[in-house]
């Protein structure tokens, strides 16, 4: 039982920060406009999601994994875009 609720509340953390950057994601990419994007905290941002995965890797926890899988996807799109339409 406890197991369960662990592995519930942390599937439930990982979708909510998650989905957090897809509105900002679906900004990016249809205005194009990333001038008030921070390139140093995005840059910083996916060095420390890549970190996060690898331990998520290392340890097995499946919500880590998954969660930061899409984050790092989601977010370096925007870093992606930042460099691009500076």
């Amino acid at each position: 039982m406890e197991t369960t609720f662990v592995s519930i509340l942390g599937f439930t953390a990982a979708f909510c920060t998650t989905v957090s950057f897809i509105p900002q994601a679906l900004r990016v990419i249809k205005t194009k406009h990333t001038k008030d994007l921070s390139l140093a905290m995005y840059s910083m941002f996916n060095i420390g999601i890549l970190m996060w995965l690898i331990y998520g890797v290392l340890i097995d926890a499946w919500p880590v994994i998954i969660a930061n899988v899409i984050t790092l996807g989601l977010t370096l799109i925007i870093l992606v875009l930042k460099i691009k339409y500076k």
